[in-house]
């Protein structure tokens, strides 16, 4: 397993802790946003977790095109700047075109490629030619044999600073399934591998909007920890039923400590 960089944080790698990406699904506005970075922050800490921050500038595969999509490239990239210079946290956030890789990259340490766009070429490697971290986000049409594809495309602009995220596999219409099998194999290329816990358990265009189950998330959280996996993604929001963006999915804030203390101990038993 490769040992990569994002910002000063080393993570993968053999005996390595449990890493933790999270934050709200959208920037909403800066006062929130800083607020949830600010409780993420101590709660990492304080379980000895390393900390990436995860919010979108711009949600650009919401099911309905009138649905709030988040401030903008600009607007939103100054809030993570804000967030990574108040708290000294690398921050993360997605990219959905290839004119947004340069500039995000000037403020994020990783460029996340969405889950629908895994096969894009020329988006994967414009992210990869920034030289930043590049979290894969595995499509759910996706087997997890075929994640391969998309590491090489990065490979081969000549970065090997790589994490693949499984956020669950489509399962007929409106419903995803996680195959826990998924991580061992997608660790099998040699980089640390991701579970989203929340984008998993989305059920996806229920009439018009993204539905979703928040009570599984420690379920799946806890199975694949179990199973092996280097980190965790998670969604979260103060008040989830008032988010703009995956309310449906998102765990309260509040819960988020528990949580990680549980995936941080099972973490160590089964590494």
């Amino acid at each position: 397993m490769k040992t990569i960089r994002v910002g000063k944080l080393k993570l993968g790698g053999t005996g390595a802790p449990l890493f933790v990406i999270a934050g709200p699904c959208v920037i909403e506005n800066e006062i929130l946003t800083l607020r949830t970075a600010e409780m993420l922050v101590g709660i990492c800490a304080d379980l000895g977790l390393p900390f990436i921050f995860k919010a979108s500038f711009d949600k650009a595969n919401r099911t309905a095109g009138d649905s709030f999509r988040g401030p903008g490239l600009k607007r939103g990239l100054t809030t993570l700047a804000k967030v990574k210079r108040t708290f000294g946290v690398p921050v993360l956030t997605d990219v959905h075109d290839i004119a947004q890789c340069r500039p995000v990259a000037e403020v994020c340490d990783v460029l996340q490629i969405p889950a629908f766009l895994c096969r894009q070429t020329d988006l994967i490697q414009a992210a990869a030619r920034t030289k930043r971290c590049v979290n894969i986000k595995k499509g759910q049409f996706l087997a997890p044999t075929d994640a391969q594809h998309a590491v090489a495309k990065v490979e081969a602009a000549g970065n090997h600073n790589i994490m693949l995220t499984e956020r669950g596999t489509t399962f007929g219409y409106g419903n995803l399934v996680v195959d826990m099998r998924a991580l061992a194999i997608m660790r099998e290329l040699g980089y640390p591998v991701v579970f989203d816990a929340t984008h998993s358990v989305q059920m996806p265009g229920a009439g018009g909007y993204t539905g979703g189950d928040r009570r599984m998330v420690p379920v799946l959280a806890r199975a694949a920890i179990a199973a092996g996996c280097d980190g965790v993604f998670l969604e979260t929001h103060p008040n989830p039923a008032k988010a703009k963006s995956d309310a449906a999915n998102q765990i309260p804030l509040s819960q988020v400590r528990n949580l990680l203390t549980k995936l941080r101990d099972i973490h160590v038993v089964a590494a």
